[in-house]
Parts: C-alpha cells; sequence; structure tokens
C-alpha cells in the first residue's frame, strides 16, 4: 500500500478531487496548512503598505491506496495539481505498513 501526501493551492481542491475521483480512489483527507517552500513566503500590499508574509495557506491532502494504483494517483496529482507557477506544491509517496477499517476490523487492502 501507499500513502500519498500532497501539498497543493487551496483553489485546486475541486479538480484534485475530480482527478482522483475518477480513477476509482473512494477516499482522501484535507486539511488547511500553512508553509513555505523556496520562495520563502511572499510580499502583500495592503493599504499602501508592503508586507511581508511568511507563511503562505496551503491544502494538505492524504491518500492511502493500493500499490497498483500508485502510478494513476501520482499521474492525477500531479495533472490536476499543476498551475505552471511558483507554489504549486510537493507530492510525497510513503509506503504503508499497515491499514485497519476500525468499524468492521478489515486490515490491508480491504481498509481502503
Amino acid at each position: 500500500m501507499k500513502y500519498f501526501i500532497a501539498i497543493i493551492k487551496p483553489f485546486k481542491l475541486d479538480d484534485v478531487r475530480n482527478a482522483l475521483t475518477e480513477i476509482g480512489v473512494e477516499g482522501l483527507t484535507a486539511s488547511e496548512v500553512r508553509g513555505f517552500g523556496r520562495q520563502r513566503g511572499q510580499t502583500e500590499i495592503y493599504r499602501g503598505a508592503e508586507y511581508s508574509v511568511s507563511f503562505v495557506p496551503k491544502l494538505k491532502i492524504e491518500i492511502a491506496v493500493t500499490d497498483d494504483m500508485e502510478d494513476a494517483v501520482h499521474e492525477a496529482l500531479l495533472q490536476s495539481a499543476c498551475t505552471g507557477q511558483i507554489g504549486d506544491g510537493k507530492i510525497f509517496v510513503l509506503d504503508l505498513y499497515s491499514a485497519t477499517r476500525i468499524r468492521t476490523g478489515e486490515t490491508e487492502n480491504n481498509a481502503l
């Protein structure tokens, strides 16, 4: 099993969700997060004064899938979250050791 963590721009959530649903992903978790990457935040102008925002609002998407879906999920995330601009985000893929559905006790792929 694989565990995806994707950091994306907030307005791309609907595109990402639609792309993942189309390839058969049955669930995901989305959390509002703040952070910075190479751009080190951004400079904003408010009422004529310039100030620095050191943490940029993002969304963190978490998805657990079977091994055979890894390439499709990776490609769907990459295509649907991309704007071509700085700050598009990152995709991390980790091996998922175990999964259990609490309600039924199902484990591994059946729990996903």
